[in-house]
């Protein structure tokens, strides 16, 4: 394990936010999300009021990233059972509706986070939420609360979910940057590269491989960020590129075919990637991460080019339960992803200029054209060099295994949702 050596630089301030959550205090609490399917093009928020409106974005990809799909599940139901406490109050027509038992409100609630469950099965962190909410209902039953205050209970934990995933994805972004700083001590600058979007947009804030980018350009030691157009949705192009501009921090689009041929130029230079930073959906026990289709191929051309491969997550991403990649559910999506293509018309050669109004989907493969196209791929541990997470960075031992188990038994860390209470570390105290 390593640790870093200073405290966590703070978020980017203006970093973009994919949810927007105005919490129970603030009456009346209400929940937005970055509509991810407009952009780079359109900045449009969702309102989402009710689980069934948290499935819907989860599953047609208006919100992504396993840390923000659990943190949006989460507070779609905190926001619903904040209506409920609402008309229950004002006697409204449709309340009598509304379960006011204590055990009636948690069979409705815990039934709402299985429903939840089944919008994107592959991301470890909306179980993680979903088995720590549940515990939270059914405690709050236990203990002998009313039915409003089951839903309190549910409400506060789920808006400390939000909270300490920023805190999370801040620590992990220093614990990466001053991973990689430290492998290459004789450069002043460096480069990097990463896959899909693993920033503010797919978390609650600051982001898990791209928070490592940021804390990097942060410290100074960025020269440059090169990014994946992560086919075939795209994610790389339209939301990594949408935030690394929007922060002013330097980089370069490139295929996701064209990653061996940046390493070899790179290497004939004299120079190389200093790292290529992923973020994960799911990490086995073993080490063996799943993450967005490409990830392995990278891992791959990143052993080979003598590239430090590096992945990002917060420890809910760990499924300790979860033996190797071989028992990780790997979900595929529709083929007309990979049949087509959507945006503004292009008003100029040079592609300057877009007609906004103008959305339109082109095709890109004969009629007929059958598709395989799953959304994940799952990398071995053996060719991953370091896992960060928000208390320390797990390598792998003398036997060539990662122990992250380990990361798990830190006693300087408390992040208790259940309990309600919270404990951070200090930055300087690695594990």
């Amino acid at each position: 394990m390593s640790s870093p050596s200073s405290a966590p630089s703070a978020p980017l301030s203006d970093s973009l936010q994919a949810i927007l959550y105005t919490p129970s205090s603030s009456k009346p609490a209400s929940l937005k999300i970055l509509n991810q399917l407009l952009l780079p093009h359109q900045t449009v928020y969702i309102p989402i009021t009710s689980a069934a409106d948290a499935f819907t974005a989860i599953k047609s990809m208006a919100v992504r990233g396993a840390p923000a799909i659990a943190i949006v599940a989460a507070l779609s139901l905190a926001v619903e059972a904040e209506g409920e406490m609402a008309r229950l109050a004002s006697k409204t027509s449709d309340s009598t509706s509304i379960p006011t038992e204590a055990v009636d409100v948690a069979a409705s609630i815990n039934g709402k986070l299985r429903y939840l469950l089944g919008s994107r099965p592959t991301a470890v962190n909306l179980a993680e939420a979903v088995g720590k909410l549940a515990r939270v209902v059914d405690g709050a039953v236990e203990r002998g609360a009313d039915g409003d205050g089951v839903r309190k209970a549910y409400v506060e934990a789920a808006e400390r979910m939000l909270v300490l995933d920023v805190q999370d994805n801040t620590a992990i972004g220093e614990r990466g940057a001053e991973w990689i700083r430290a492998g290459h001590e004789k450069r002043r600058k460096l480069r990097v590269l990463t896959h899909c979007n693993t920033g503010s947009l797919a978390t609650a804030g600051y982001g898990t491989a791209l928070g490592i980018v940021r804390s990097l350009y942060g410290k100074g030691l960025l020269e440059h960020a090169c990014y994946t157009e992560t086919r075939p949705y795209n994610q790389g192009s339209r939301l990594t590129g949408y935030e690394l501009l929007h922060d002013g921090i330097p980089c370069t689009l490139i295929t996701d075919s064209m990653a061996a041929a940046l390493m070899q130029k790179l290497h004939s230079e004299g120079d190389s990637l200093a790292a290529v930073i992923v973020g994960a959906d799911r990490v086995a026990l073993n080490g063996d991460t799943a993450n967005k289709i490409g990830t392995y191929a990278l891992a791959v051309l990143a052993r080979f080019h003598g590239v430090k491969f590096v992945v990002a997550a917060p420890r809910t991403t760990i499924d300790l339960a979860t033996p190797s990649g071989k028992e990780i559910v790997i979900e595929e999506r529709p083929p007309d992803e990979m049949l087509s293509v959507k945006g503004p018309q292009v008003l100029t050669g040079s592609g300057t200029a877009i007609d906004i109004k103008n959305i339109t989907s082109i095709s890109t493969a004969a009629l007929g054209t059958q598709c395989w196209n799953p959304a994940f791929d799952v990398t071995p541990a053996e060719l991953i060099d370091a896992i960060v997470t928000e208390v320390g960075v797990a390598e792998k031992n003398d036997q060539g295994k990662f122990d992250l188990q380990h990361l798990f038994s830190i006693s300087e860390v408390k992040q208790d949702i259940e309990s309600g209470q919270k404990e951070m570390p200090d930055p300087k105290e690695g594990p």
